[in-house]
């Protein structure tokens, strides 16, 4: 745990989704409903455009968590692993079909455990400035 300390930000990135990406996505994880993909559906539905899967957008952004603990450069190794994982969807992503959706994510050490060997990550998820994912907690078990 030396080296880590509570408010520390251990990730800042950025993730462009694109059609593309949702395409790819919707053949990986078997889940073709259209909204993900047709404007037309979507729009039918009330909807503001395709929308990002909600299991996509949770993916992307335990990602830089996922990186910081493999390392990389002269810290490479791996620092621990993810355990417990949550998040409350609170908006949709929109992807325009021809400039995608960029996703930010901040990771950010919320609480250290001695005891337990872990640390728990607040991600502040965003898209168009504003938040996507709420009560994004990370528990990683450090090594």
């Amino acid at each position: 745990m030396s080296g880590l300390a509570v408010g520390q930000v251990v990730a800042d990135k950025r993730y462009l989704v694109t059609r593309d990406t949702l395409v790819r996505y919707a053949g990986a994880s078997g889940d073709f409903n259209p909204i993900h993909y047709r404007d037309d559906v979507a729009a039918s539905v009330g909807l503001p455009g395709v929308l990002a899967h909600g299991m996509l957008t949770m993916g992307t952004a335990v990602q830089p968590v996922v990186e910081w603990l493999e390392g990389s450069g002269d810290d490479a190794g791996v620092l621990g692993w993810v355990s417990g994982y949550q998040v409350r969807f609170t908006r949709p992503v929109v992807v325009d079909p021809v400039v995608g959706a960029e996703i930010a994510v901040t990771a950010t050490i919320a609480r250290l455990d001695e005891a337990e060997g872990t640390a728990r990550v607040d991600l502040t998820v965003t898209y168009a400035d504003k938040t996507v994912l709420g009560k994004a907690q990370v528990v990683v078990t450090l090594a």
